[in-house]
C-alpha cells in the first residue's frame, strides 16, 4: 500500500499515540496540520504481521476511536436506548473534530484523504459500541449520504454540505426508502419538478435514519418521467426548508437509540445547483453508495458478533446446569465453535472485497454476499447465544438481547436478503431472461 498524504500523517499519529485527555482529543485532525503532506517512502509503515490489508497506522486509527467510544459513548448508551434518541450533534463534534467522520474523504474538505481500508477499520471499531442504533446512524452520516457528494458533488455543495458534515457541525440523512418502495429504489415517486433555477419536490420518505436530526438530506427523487433507471437525481436538501414535515418518529423493534422518520414534502424548493453531478445519474450513484454501505455495515457488526460471543462463553462458563457450567456441555461449545468459525469467514469476505475495492474494483457481487452473509448469520448467532443464556438472555440488561432486536435491520436495510440474492444471480448470469 502505497504511503500518502494520510497515512504519514497517522504514522505519526503511531509515536504519538493518539493523546486523548478527558474531552479533549488532540489526534488525526489537530496533528495532521503539523506534518508535511508530502509522501516519505522511507517511513511507509509495514503491514501488521497479524492482518492482511490493516497497517500500524489502521490499528492506531482503532486505538483512538476505542478511547473515545470508551469515554463519551459507552457510558450513555442506556440512558440514549431508555430516550428513544442520542445527541447526534454533540456525538458528532467529538468525532468530527477527531477526525472520524471523514477518514476517506478529501483532504481540502476536512478528510483524511485515505483509502476505504480506513473506513472498514473506523466501522469495526464503532461496533463496540453497546448499541446499533448510534454506530448505523455514524455510518450514515460517513458511509450511506455523502459519498456520492464527495465523488461527484460540485466543490459548491461540497463547502456547503460535505465538510460541516465531515467536521461534525451538520447531520446529514439519506432519503431513498418510501412508504411503497424500499429494496425497489426504482419504485420511488418522489417528485422533483425543475421550475426556473429551483426544483420543486413534493412526495415523502420513510424508514429516515438520524430524520429528526438532520440538517441536511442527501434526496434521491425522480426529476423527468424517463426510464426508471434515469430519471432520478441525488439532490441536496437542507431540513430547515418550508413544506418539510417530519411526520412522526418511528417506534422501531431495535435500533433505539437512533431517531427514525417519516418525513413530508410539500412544494419544497430547492436551488438547481444542489443537485449531485449529472441530472439523471441519481439510481447509478445510489448503487454506488450501496456498495460502500454494505461493506460498512458488514464491518460494523463483525466486531459485535465477536463481542457477543465472548460475553456468552463468559457468562457460560459461569452459570452452572446440572452440577457443571453450561459451557462445558458438547452442545454449547461445539455451537459456539461455528458460530465464531462463521464470523471468520465473513470477515475474510469482507477484508478481501474491502482489498478489492480500495483498488478500484466493482464488488457489487461481494458486497451483497457479505451483506446477505451478515444479516443470515447475525440472526443465527444472536438467537443460539441468547439460548445459552437462558431466561436473562430475555431481559433487557445484557447486551445479547439488545443485539437480537437490532441485528435483525441487517437482513431488511440497506436492501433486503432477498434483493441481495437477486444481485448475486445476475452477477453470476443465472436469473431468467424476459
Amino acid at each position: 500500500m502505497a504511503l500518502h498524504g494520510g497515512a504519514l500523517r497517522l504514522n505519526l499519529l503511531i509515536r504519538s499515540r493518539f493523546l486523548y485527555k478527558s474531552n479533549s482529543f488532540i489526534g488525526v485532525r489537530s496533528l495532521s496540520e503539523k506534518v508535511s503532506s508530502k509522501p516519505d517512502s522511507s517511513s511507509a509503515p509495514e503491514t501488521a504481521p497479524d492482518h492482511l490489508i490493516y497497517t500500524q497506522e489502521h490499528f492506531a486509527l482503532k486505538d483512538s476511536l476505542r478511547k473515545i467510544i470508551d469515554q463519551e459513548i459507552n457510558p450513555h448508551v442506556d440512558q440514549w436506548e431508555a430516550e428513544g434518541k442520542f445527541p447526534a450533534h454533540k456525538v458528532f463534534k467529538i468525532l468530527g473534530n477527531a477526525g472520524f467522520l471523514g477518514v476517506n474523504k478529501p483532504v481540502e474538505y476536512g478528510g483524511l484523504g485515505l483509502d476505504f481500508s480506513y473506513s472498514v477499520a473506523v466501522s469495526e471499531e464503532l461496533g463496540n459500541i453497546r448499541c446499533g442504533g448510534v454506530p448505523m446512524a455514524i455510518g450514515v452520516q460517513t458511509d450511506m449520504a455523502t459519498p456520492a457528494l464527495a465523488r461527484f458533488g460540485s466543490s459548491e455543495l461540497k463547502e456547503e454540505f460535505l465538510l460541516p458534515s465531515i467536521m461534525g457541525d451538520k447531520v446529514a440523512c439519506l432519503g431513498v426508502s418510501e412508504v411503497g418502495a424500499g429494496s425497489d429504489v426504482s419504485s420511488i415517486v418522489t417528485k422533483a419538478v425543475k421550475k426556473g433555477d429551483e426544483y420543486v419536490i413534493n412526495g415523502g420518505k420513510m424508514w429516515t435514519t438520524n430524520g429528526t436530526q438532520a440538517d441536511w438530506m442527501c434526496l434521491l427523487a425522480n426529476t423527468s418521467d424517463g426510464p426508471p433507471h434515469r430519471n432520478k437525481s441525488l439532490i441536496c436538501m437542507p431540513m430547515n426548508l418550508p413544506g418539510i414535515h417530519i411526520a412522526r418518529t418511528i417506534d422501531k423493534l431495535g435500533m433505539w437509540s437512533s431517531d427514525t422518520a417519516q418525513v413530508y414534502f410539500d412544494d419544497v424548493r430547492v436551488p438547481c445547483k444542489n443537485i449531485i453531478g449529472q441530472e439523471g445519474m441519481g439510481f447509478t450513484y445510489q448503487m454506488l453508495q450501496f456498495q460502500e454501505e454494505r461493506l460498512w455495515a458488514v464491518a460494523n457488526i463483525v466486531t459485535t458478533m465477536d463481542i457477543i460471543i465472548q460475553e456468552t462463553i463468559q457468562y457460560t462458563r459461569q452459570r452452572k446446569i446440572f452440577k457443571q457450567p453450561v459451557l462445558y456441555h458438547q452442545t454449547v461449545h461445539f455451537r459456539l465453535a461455528e458460530l465464531q468459525t462463521e464470523v471468520e469467514l465473513l470477515r475474510s469476505l469482507l477484508h478481501r472485497s474491502t482489498a478489492l475495492f480500495i483498488k478500484g474494483n466493482d464488488v457489487t457481487k461481494l458486497a451483497s454476499m457479505a451483506k446477505l452473509k451478515a444479516g443470515r448469520l447475525a440472526r443465527e448467532l444472536s438467537d443460539s447465544c441468547l439460548q445459552f443464556w437462558g431466561g436473562m438472555g430475555f431481559t433487557s440488561d445484557v447486551l445479547v438481547s439488545r443485539f437480537y432486536r437490532d441485528s435483525r435491520l441487517l437482513s431488511i436495510g440497506g436492501g433486503a436478503d432477498e434483493v441481495m440474492l437477486g444481485i448475486i444471480s445476475k452477477y453470476m448470469d443465472t436469473l431468467p431472461k424476459n
